[in-house]
């Protein structure tokens, strides 16, 4: 009786890693069919690993983000359901499929207390501050939009996504000072996308966007100071960068290059936020962005940085970078260091 049961193990332990064997090998090829966006051979495959195991979160979690690809959301949601009710593997990424595909079905409002439940349940994910942040943008919720997606950068700030929409609920909010440094942060992260062209131009207007000139009296410069930016901590950094921008027309700067301006402009409004931070102010603004960038004002990397970050916009920036390999290798050794 014994060796009967022993032989039984043997079996039901073969049977079992034989079908855990087939389903990796199932979940390989449908992973690679969704990373080429087959997506009905991907949900296929993965339906054939199901037969194997209806409970594999793993898979129900692939088909989940298949059927989300393929614009099936209601399916995106049961599946992503059949992860979230066993509580088990994978939660954190069926609560990201669900939510977005709640938002895309017009279902914000739910989404968010999925993403509210979700941050309750798995902690402080970056991935699920910053999707609550999206759909609180989407309502036009701008306060707790800023709220959740600095939460996302506190809790990886190497998210460029985060840094964006930083930047944008700054700019509708008026805050200039603010909005430049995620712009900036942004493009030290994702200098060479499609949406870099789009932060590098905002960069650009914002960096004495505050400025206007009398069209009857050319020497006479206005720079324009926000209610908003006049009674916060940031409001000598935007009367600066009205300053800078409007330096451009003082003789001991004609003949200068627009990138040799940008170079120069940019490094004073480091140094004068870095110069501005007191021991007082706390928050991202401060004892994030603004350290970082103050230190780099510092260095010698400013020249760097700047043609770094102006490449998608800027065509004598990537051949500055093409023929500067060294100062490049030098900036990102001094960037391990700091």
């Amino acid at each position: 009786m014994k060796t009967y049961l022993f032989l039984l193990a043997i079996l039901f332990n073969t049977f079992f890693i034989n079908a855990q064997s087939t389903i990796d090998d199932l979940v390989k090829k449908g992973i690679q069919y969704h990373d080429d966006q087959n997506y009905e051979m991907a949900i296929k495959t993965y339906k054939k690993a199901l037969e194997l195991d209806p409970k594999s979160t793993l898979v129900n979690y692939e088909i989940s983000l298949s059927y989300f690809n393929s614009k099936d959301y209601e399916k995106a949601i049961e599946y992503s359901d059949n992860v979230l009710k066993q509580k088990s593997k994978h939660m954190m990424q069926a609560y990201i499929t669900k939510g977005s595909s709640l938002d895309v079905l017009g279902k914000t409002k739910e989404s968010i207390k999925l993403f509210k439940k979700a941050i309750k349940s798995e902690g402080d994910n970056y991935l699920l501050h910053y999707n609550l942040a999206l759909n609180y943008y989407k309502l036009r919720d701008l306060e707790n939009a800023e709220v959740h997606v600095i939460k996302a950068i506190e809790n990886n700030s190497n998210h460029a996504s985060s840094h964006i929409m930083l930047a944008y609920i700054n700019n509708e909010k008026g805050n200039t000072v603010q909005t430049l440094l995620a712009l900036h942060y942004f493009l030290f992260l994702e200098p060479d996308s499609g949406r870099s062209l789009e932060a590098y131009m905002l960069l650009k207007d914002k960096f004495g966007g505050n400025v206007t000139k009398d069209k009857d009296k050319p020497n006479n410069i206005n720079i324009n100071i926000s209610a908003i930016g006049a009674e916060s901590d940031f409001g000598a950094a935007e009367l600066m960068v009205g300053m800078l921008e409007a330096s451009k027309s003082l003789e001991e700067n004609k003949g200068k290059t627009e990138d040799e301006m940008f170079m120069e402009n940019t490094d004073s409004f480091f140094t004068v936020l870095g110069e501005l931070k007191k021991k007082k102010h706390k928050g991202i603004w401060w004892t994030f962005y603004t350290t970082f960038f103050y230190e780099l004002a510092k260095s010698e990397h400013i020249e760097t940085y700047c043609q770094y970050i102006s490449q998608s916009g800027n065509k004598d920036s990537r051949a500055w970078l093409q023929n500067n390999e060294k100062k490049l290798n030098a900036f990102g050794n001094w960037l391990e260091k700091i």
